[in-house]
């Protein structure tokens, strides 16, 4: 698995050396059984138990991205405690005595609580795991002061160890999740920063020059073609209010890849104005995406409102961008003109389509519909992701 918050990684790295290091208590005691006791099913069944528990607790734990407290405490009563008890009185020797492969397992079932526990579930689990340790050496014959101390030691070692990695992990996660949040949050900000200086320069060129020159009486305002111009440009600012008015909405605003998404789509709607065609566009929650599926979108938009304009027979077309279902993208280019029947389509209209618009959305992983009829206008949809 990889990617995640810094938190998610330091958790899934201290499952996996806790699970390594019990996977290694595990095969001393698979070689330890298999050449003490070879032919004694207690030992096969005591060691499938303990088999048995740890797929269970580090099963669940990488199914659920961390320890199950329940499990946990299961591996401590069952793996450090219950089964050096069935094994002294089934077995004894060398799977009960301090340096045995039974007794190994305490140190690994200590450090998982103390990751998976907390401090005090760590002191609790501990002690369970030393007052165990020390019963089962008064009562096991051979069993020498020398390699109690060592084995005590050993397991707390093993949980103080665990305690602290785990604790150093955590902080350096979550220092660097804070710190993914205010980068996140700075390059938002930037994103806002240049839509506005994008906007004040389009309005300066357009808006401004338009009402300076008809302010000045340079042009007649009642002529068709000034008509025409403030007619687009009246459009581009409700477009703009529109825009404004959806970021709030958004937790923290507009992402940098909502505001990609906006300006190649409005992008494609001005150049198509541009050349004489009235857009009728609204926009609402407009999702983040990458930078070259926005791009994309916004070619093979531009391709449509050519389309409209080259082949519909009406000059006007109204496009619908909104955000879907788990932050996915939905725009739509309808017109109200001749229409055509996709299936036997003309060359140019046909080429356009599967190049510049099934193609384009196949390559970011989307996908186009067209639904047209003769005389019942054309409805192109594009999806992203597909």
């Amino acid at each position: 698995m990889s990617g995640g918050s810094g938190l998610q990684r330091a958790q899934r790295f201290m499952g996996l050396a806790t699970g390594l290091y019990r996977a290694s208590h595990l095969t001393v005691g698979i070689l330890s059984v298999a050449r003490h006791t070879p032919g004694e099913p207690a030992a096969w069944g005591i060691l499938a138990a303990a088999v048995a528990v740890s797929l269970t607790l580090y099963g669940t734990a990488r199914a659920g991205g961390w320890f199950g407290r329940r499990w946990v405490w299961c591996d401590v009563l069952v793996t450090g405690c219950a089964l050096p008890w069935l094994a002294l009185g089934t077995l004894g020797g060398p799977a009960v005595s301090q340096g045995g492969w039974l007794m190994l397992l305490g140190g690994s079932a200590g450090s998982a609580a103390a990751v998976g526990l907390g401090v005090r579930g760590a002191v609790v689990s501990a002690a369970l795991l030393l007052a165990t340790s020390l019963a089962v050496h008064l009562l096991a014959a051979g069993s020498r002061s020398a390699e109690l101390v060592g084995h005590l030691n050993a397991v707390v070692s093993s949980a103080a160890m665990a305690w602290v990695f785990w604790w150093y992990l955590r902080r350096q996660g979550t220092l660097l999740d804070a710190a993914q949040r205010q980068a996140v949050t700075a390059e938002a900000e930037r994103a806002r920063q240049a839509e506005r200086t994008a906007h004040h320069a389009a309005l300066h060129d357009t808006v401004l020059a338009t009402l300076t020159t008809i302010a000045a009486g340079r042009v007649d305002a009642n002529a068709a073609p000034v008509r025409e111009r403030c007619a687009r440009e009246a459009a581009y600012l409700r477009r703009l209010v529109q825009q404004e008015d959806e970021g709030p909405h958004r937790p923290g605003g507009p992402e940098p890849g909502a505001t990609a998404a906006g300006a190649a789509l409005e992008a494609a709607v001005r150049s198509a104005e541009c050349l004489g065609l009235k857009v009728t566009a609204q926009y609402h929650a407009l999702p983040a995406v990458p930078r070259e599926v926005a791009d994309a979108l916004g070619a093979a938009v531009a391709e449509a409102l050519n389309n409209v304009r080259g082949h519909a027979g009406t000059g006007e077309a109204f496009l619908t961008a909104a955000g879907s279902g788990d932050e996915g993208l939905a725009v739509t280019v309808v017109d109200r003109g001749a229409g055509f029947d996709p299936a036997g389509a003309g060359r140019s209209a046909g080429t356009g389509l599967r190049r510049s618009v099934h193609a384009r959305m196949a390559g970011i992983g989307g996908r186009a519909e067209v639904d047209s009829a003769p005389g019942e206008g054309t409805r192109v949809e594009l999806r992203w992701p597909a």
